[in-house]
């Protein structure tokens, strides 16, 4: 198999004219016939696949790094568990255990803290359904942190939280301090506490969360469409012209803006029903809905749209 490039140059003759042959590892100058190189390597893999599935079978490489394992994913694990020491041959068994058990001896304190640190992290992401960006960024940071010698003296599940909490507003997925709560098992007041700390130490700066940001989410829990997540913002960008949302809680204000926008398509949802999917209360939605619907002048028009539903009903 012949291939030309232009790209070396001929050092006998100064053509660019080279021609590399696989088959025997050679590059050849086209117009003396000097051989420039020989005995070269070919990268190229020489197997097929024609799926997913035939391409990680074949493959004789490693996964690719990742900063989600402590050891960027290339660690030497001898034995997964004592079940592993009846495989190998009972003459064997001593060494094999006491190889073991000097593995774990030299790993750094640093490598089991990230190791706890990372297994903590994969179950929150997972219960919050984050995405990958999501769990590489706090996965980084928490590396970060653990460098400038930040998590020393405070508890690993609360600083995985603060970063957490900080990564999704950066990357416009925010979630409630009640879900990160829930999800990690730390309190409310030690999670701000601890994200203030962090974002001091980190040099982070995070603007506030809009409503506009928690409308996606919040539209899916209560299975409302599109429609009516569309319709939703536009009542907030509409009522942030008024000055009615600044200063309020994102999350009642977009609860607000969801229950208003769903009464006016038709898909209609109780207060209480918008108040128990996000997490909370009725009167934050009662006061956040009054303001904006009198600021934007369809009061008269949603309070027929409820008579209506509820007649119908």
């Amino acid at each position: 198999m012949e291939k030309v490039k232009k790209k070396h140059v001929c050092p006998e003759c100064g053509s660019t004219n080279i021609i590399y042959d696989y088959e025997r590892g050679e590059s050849v100058c086209a117009k003396c016939g000097a051989v420039i190189e020989h005995s070269m390597i070919d990268f190229s893999q020489e197997w097929r696949a024609f799926d997913d599935d035939q391409k990680s079978r074949r493959v004789r490489t490693g996964a690719a790094l990742t900063p989600t394992k402590h050891d960027q994913g290339i660690t030497t694990e001898i034995g997964k568990g004592r079940g592993e020491l009846f495989k190998v041959a009972s003459k064997k068994r001593a060494q094999y255990y006491r190889l073991t058990k000097w593995h774990k001896r030299l790993i750094k304190s640093k490598d089991r803290n990230l190791s706890f640190a990372f297994s903590e992290l994969q179950r929150a992401v997972s219960q919050l359904h984050l995405s990958r960006a999501v769990h590489e960024r706090v996965a980084k940071l928490y590396q970060h942190a653990v460098n400038k010698g930040l998590v020393r003296g405070r508890s690993t599940e609360s600083i995985i939280a603060a970063l957490l909490y900080t990564v999704c507003r950066e990357e416009g997925a925010p979630r409630t301090l009640d879900e990160i709560s829930k999800a990690s098992g730390i309190n409310r007041r030690d999670i701000g506490k601890t994200y203030r700390y962090i974002a001091r130490k980190l040099g982070i700066r995070i603007l506030p969360a809009k409503a506009q940001d928690y409308v996606p989410r919040f539209g899916s829990l209560l299975n409302l469409s599109e429609k009516v997540q569309v319709r939703a913002v536009e009542i907030l960008d509409e009522a942030a012209k008024y000055d009615v949302t600044s200063g309020k809680g994102p999350i009642g204000v977009a609860a607000a803006a969801l229950y208003i926008a769903a009464v006016l398509e038709g898909e209609r949802k109780t207060q209480r029903d918008v108040a128990d999917a996000i997490g909370v209360t009725e009167v934050t939605i009662r006061n956040r809905y009054k303001e904006m619907v009198e600021a934007l002048g369809i009061k008269e028009e949603v309070e027929e749209k409820v008579k209506e539903e509820e007649e119908r009903i």
